[in-house]
């Protein structure tokens, strides 16, 4: 506090920052892109993209997939399907088997089947590639991976505090934050960095607070589990039950069989209740006199996460219970914060404009990165001119900053390229993409660590910039839905097209980076002067 103040503030909003910027960068991009997860998860699996044309009722969709699970799912305890929508073209069917005796108890995933069903008629598409798709993308935003999501949640919200620590300390150091965001000078080296920070952290500052807040809040019972242990006297299922009670679902088993009402009348009377589409459809011990029927609406009708439900009696069809219509203070406030964090209730535009605000925050926080490198880098310029080395601070933190800005990208593009270039039956393959995920970066990472220098700049994202633009090129070689047919011939999902268009725009501006890092022509008659040596970074600005 010597300094005063906003120097303190300064100092703090640096190291707060610098400290963690590599996993933020991670879970940034990670994050922005479950934005799209359903779109992603629909790329990554060509075989479903002949059902984006069916377009049928909710009624006829529940209907049809009731079918379809009395037909294949005899004697599953539990039923789960999930009905087609905007972005998701083909009903999920699942069920969990159930355990034969003397059999020893599965885990949760060995012991649940899913298919997918052609909304129209029930019947199975042709198996989809085994793929995590965009489901990755999202749990990598919080769970990371290799590790116990415990751990992983703990990590990744001790990087969320951080970077609240950051935003509110920048926020105090800046003198003219509403003249930061239309101040742009291009070619002006450190401060053309410090011009591109401030203008991607101002211009979407209220997405960046409010992403950085309701992602702690989200796991808050987590993080700070105090209050409801001494309220509730260390019992937190009785403070789950108060917070969000549930409904008719516990019911036991009876023993007697009886058949199973029919689900369309039952999604008639949500949807007329509700004014909106069901979304979701589980039953509780299908078949027996005490079935349960639960309706859960779609998203989309308001910002909270906790989406209303209904409860059936699976026999007569009698409504048993409406839950969520009107929740308690508390648990809305949850849901509200949570669905802001998740912005399901964004139609097309808006979850654009939060993409594009996600985009800023990994540009900012990719460019407070290097500012810190190119300042260190020009305190330095003396000694690094006398011949000596760069310190081992300045050194590391350039190997990690090539690492995860030109790494990431290149990790991305791996996992859509071994999606397409796997095979299709090989055992074990959604681990086989995140493992081609993970390996494209370690190596990144390592080789940037051998030689960060600014021709390692220009290779990393000239790989990833090829990785990307290739994208659509792979996609029309592979598959027979792509950005051509859809162009030309105006068929196939959208949003097939769409991914396509946005891995080229954003390939494009990888390749445009690496340009901007070309050798500079030296002038004639003129050595270049090495009493002021720069990053790549300051080159390229």
């Amino acid at each position: 506090m010597k300094e005063g103040f906003r120097q303190s503030m300064a100092w703090l909003h640096t190291w707060s920052g610098l400290l963690v910027c590599w996993i933020l960068l991670l879970v940034f991009c990670a994050g922005t892109a479950s934005y799209y997860r359903n779109e992603v998860t629909l790329w990554m699996q060509p075989e479903l993209h002949g059902a984006a044309a069916s377009k049928v009722s909710t009624e006829a969709a529940a209907t049809a997939a009731q079918h379809a699970m009395q037909e294949r799912a005899d004697g599953a305890p539990r039923w789960f399907i999930s009905l087609p929508g905007e972005r998701t073209p083909a009903t999920q069917l699942g069920w969990s088997k159930p355990s034969k005796p003397g059999e020893k108890k599965r885990g949760r995933r060995g012991n649940f089947h899913t298919e997918m069903a052609d909304p129209a008629t029930g019947e199975v598409l042709s198996k989809p590639r085994d793929t995590r798709g965009g489901e990755f993308l999202y749990r990598l935003h919080f769970d990371l991976h290799y590790m116990p999501a415990i751990w992983a949640r703990w990590i990744v919200g001790f990087c969320a505090m951080f970077m609240l620590v950051s935003i509110i300390s920048g926020i105090i150091t800046h003198k003219r934050i509403f003249k930061d965001l239309f101040t742009f000078r291009p070619k002006k080296g450190q401060r053309s960095w410090l011009d591109a920070h401030n203008v991607t952290a101002v211009l979407a500052l209220p997405y960046h607070l409010m992403i950085t807040y309701t992602g702690l809040v989200t796991l808050m019972f987590l993080y700070m589990p105090s209050g409801a242990t001494a309220a509730y006297k260390g019992d937190q299922d009785a403070f789950f039950t108060e917070a969000f009670p549930g409904g008719a679902n516990d019911r036991k088993v009876a023993g007697v069989a009886a058949p199973l009402t029919p689900f369309a009348p039952l999604v008639r009377q949500a949807e007329q209740h509700w004014g909106g589409k069901v979304e979701r459809i589980s039953v509780n011990h299908p078949g027996d006199a005490n079935a349960v029927i639960t309706l859960s609406r779609a998203a989309g009708r308001d910002m909270s996460s906790k989406q209303p439900s209904m409860d059936f009696d699976g026999v007569s069809g009698k409504l048993l219970s409406t839950n969520g219509d009107a929740l308690p203070g508390a648990s809305a406030t949850h849901g509200v914060m949570y669905g802001l964090h998740i912005a399901h209730f964004g139609g097309p535009l808006l979850r654009a404009l939060f993409f594009l605000s996600g985009l800023a925050g990994c540009a900012m926080v990719a460019t407070g990165a290097l500012l810190w490198a190119v300042k260190t880098r020009q305190k330095q310029a003396k000694a690094l001119a006398a011949g000596q080395r760069p310190s081992f601070g300045l050194r590391l933190v350039e190997a990690l900053n090539i690492g995860a800005i030109a790494g990431i990208p290149i990790a991305f593009g791996a996992y859509f390229w071994a999606n397409r270039l796997l095979t299709v039956g090989m055992e074990n393959r959604p681990q086989e993409e995140i493992a081609c995920f993970f390996g494209a970066w370690a190596l990144a990472a390592i080789v940037a660590q051998l030689r960060p220098s600014r021709t390692m700049w220009r290779i990393q994202l000239a790989a990833g910039a090829f990785l990307f633009c290739a994208l659509p090129v792979l996609n029309v070689l592979t598959t027979e839905s792509h950005l051509g047919v859809s162009l030309f011939l105006g068929r196939g999902p959208a949003s097939v097209a769409a991914f396509d268009l946005v891995v080229l725009v954003l390939g494009l501006g990888l390749a445009y980076a690496a340009w901007k890092l070309k050798p500079l022509p030296a002038k004639a008659g003129k050595a270049a002067p090495a009493a002021k040596p720069v990053t790549p970074a300051m080159e390229a600005a």
